[in-house]
């Protein structure tokens, strides 16, 4: 008994970027494709999503451009294929303000957005240091920032502190601090609806990118490789990964890293029109597959 259906959404993609920019340490072995996407959850009368891309407008395509992404789609095409409308979504948890993840506030305008308050108040901290030290906004655009703030204004806000249970029902905001950026969250699905739950999956934003990040590439000497850019700490990454595996009841594949190309061999999928994937993550009771 599944109470959630779970899709991650391809919305966009790097055809090639180094490997040593995905697992920290991977220095001259090669490129492979990274995917940008997020995470659709339907089920209970709820319509959620883990983070929302970004828009290919203004500062956000010049980050895209300049990391090279291609074949970028907006969320009214992207969720099309899911038979949803971003105008039907209610909430949305926010992984992290970096500009793929959190750079399309706006297609979303019936939602409420949640993200921890560490998060923001340490971007905008970031935003007012002095030039020097604007590598601390190299993947983020301040536009995007602001927006997140002004959903404050509008009362569509709910900054987090910490770790937050039963956000809706049977789903958990955990906290992250100080890892990938300053207040990184990962969100749980207890699909059972138990408090110990048998059935949950882990949604990890960018605290993993690969299945490597969670189980090294030996398959005999299994180990925690974090994912190529830490701002704060590679440490807390390690400790943040044994947190996301633990609420995934020990199984690294109940982990969901968005930017993993290799979720086609776990998981059913389906290629849409516009050449991009959808993985059909589990199914909630009574929904029709979107890949059969």
């Amino acid at each position: 008994m599944a109470d959630y259906s779970i899709w991650v959404l391809e919305y966009a993609y790097i055809p090639e970027v180094p490997l040593s920019s995905v697992i920290y340490g991977a220095h001259n072995q090669g490129v492979r494709k990274l995917p940008y996407g997020y995470v659709l959850i339907k089920g209970k009368g709820i319509l959620a999503m883990v983070d929302v891309g970004y828009n290919h407008q203004d500062y956000g395509k010049t980050l895209g451009e300049k990391f090279g992404v291609e074949n970028w789609q907006p969320p009214s095409v992207v969720l099309a294929a899911a038979g949803v409308r971003p105008e039907d979504v209610t909430h949305v948890f926010l992984t992290h303000l970096h500009f793929d993840h959190a750079g399309n506030t706006d297609a979303f305008p019936n939602a409420t957005f949640f993200v921890q308050e560490r998060e923001l108040s340490k971007w905008i901290w970031a935003m007012a240091l002095d030039s020097r030290f604007r590598w601390l906004n190299s993947g983020t655009d301040p536009g995007d920032i602001m927006r997140v703030v002004d959903l404050a204004r509008q009362g569509r806000l709910v900054a987090i502190d910490g770790d937050r249970e039963d956000v809706l029902p049977g789903i958990d905001l955990r906290a992250a601090p100080d890892t990938h950026t300053w207040g990184c969250q990962f969100v749980t699905v207890r699909n059972d609806g138990k408090r110990d739950s048998e059935d949950s999956w882990v949604m990890a934003g960018d605290l993993a990118y690969t299945y490597e990040n969670l189980r090294g590439s030996d398959p005999s000497s299994p180990q925690f490789i974090p994912v190529g850019l830490a701002m704060v700490s590679q440490t807390n990454l390690l400790f943040a990964t044994e947190a996301m595996i633990n609420e995934g009841g020990g199984d690294y594949r109940r982990v969901l890293p968005v930017h993993e190309e290799a979720l086609t061999s776990e998981f059913p999928y389906t290629i849409t029109a516009n050449g991009l994937r959808i993985s059909e993550i589990t199914l909630a009771d009574g929904e029709t597959s979107l890949v059969g």
